[in-house]
């Protein structure tokens, strides 16, 4: 799969998207990084959020009928992807952490969210849906996605402690993500500025979690020095990122978690209990 702009078509599970294609066909190739990267936090797996999001992929291009109603939106995609994942199944991750460690600890507490309140917690802070919105996409009422919300940041607050490191070059926006896993109750073991500071901290410290910006300074790489740490350990990754579309295009192992610049407090939290719990599966 292609990101969108850089050719004429968009490949996923043996179909192409043209960029000139019909509305319907438009809509979903926009929509459909941000679509994956939902089904993926949802599941805590790229395979099997990528088999749900592909589900609806050819439905809709089987049956564009079914957004052709001249109101066709990102809403809508996300809909119809819930309204297909219903007669087959739920989107439930699978398998659990060692309670022993702070991520699993994380896992266990975060499993006990009610997969509603997950789903409405991800569609408003991560996909940066409103609250009616949300309750649209899920076949609720607002006030039952209000209250699916609010307790599922209660839920959050519990979270367990983790080591944390920081790989971002720009120094305020570093401190303030410091002060935002600080405020969640985690534990911030370093902040690295270029990739050779990330790799020995990471080799130092044995962090539970990385948040990583992609472009570091000068030729530098976030991307870079986490491949490097992922080398000696397995560790859960957030990218931090302007165009989260140019890392969810489909090629190979993508990044376990992905969250747009700028981010607000309650988005980074969200990342990172969901990013601990997806590799705690």
């Amino acid at each position: 799969m292609t990101p969108a702009g850089s050719t004429d078509f968009w490949c996923f599970g043996g179909h192409e998207v043209s960029n000139t294609a019909s509305e319907p066909s438009r809509q979903l190739l926009d929509t459909l990084p941000f679509l994956r990267r939902y089904a993926r936090a949802l599941t805590g797996s790229q395979d099997k959020g990528d088999q749900w999001v592909r589900l609806c992929v050819e439905v809709l291009l089987q049956q564009p009928e079914l957004m052709r109603d001249g109101t066709s939106t990102k809403v809508d995609v996300f809909a119809l992807f819930h309204r297909l994942q219903r007669p087959f199944g739920g989107l439930d991750s699978d398998g659990g952490g060692d309670p022993g460690t702070a991520p699993g600890r994380l896992k266990v507490q975060i499993g006990e969210i009610p997969d509603m309140q997950r789903k409405v917690l991800l569609l408003t802070v991560l996909e940066g849906f409103a609250i009616e919105d949300a309750a649209r996409i899920l076949a609720i009422t607002p006030a039952e996605a209000e209250e699916a919300l609010r307790t599922a940041r209660e839920e959050l607050r519990r979270v367990a402690s983790v080591r944390v490191l920081v790989i971002e070059d720009e120094a305020v926006i570093a401190l303030d993500v410091a002060k935002i896993v600080r405020g969640a109750g985690h534990q911030v073991v370093g902040i690295a500025a270029t990739e050779d500071a990330a790799v020995s901290l990471a080799a130092k410290h044995t962090p539970d979690l990385v948040i990583a910006d992609i472009q570091l300074r000068g030729d530098d790489n976030g991307m870079a020095a986490v491949r490097q740490i992922l080398k000696s350990m397995s560790v859960p990754i957030i990218f931090v990122t302007g165009y989260p579309e140019r890392l969810l295009t489909g090629e190979g192992i993508e990044p376990a978690f992905v969250i747009t610049k700028p981010f607000d407090p309650d988005l980074l939290k969200t990342a990172m209990a969901q990013a601990l719990n997806i590799v705690a599966i």
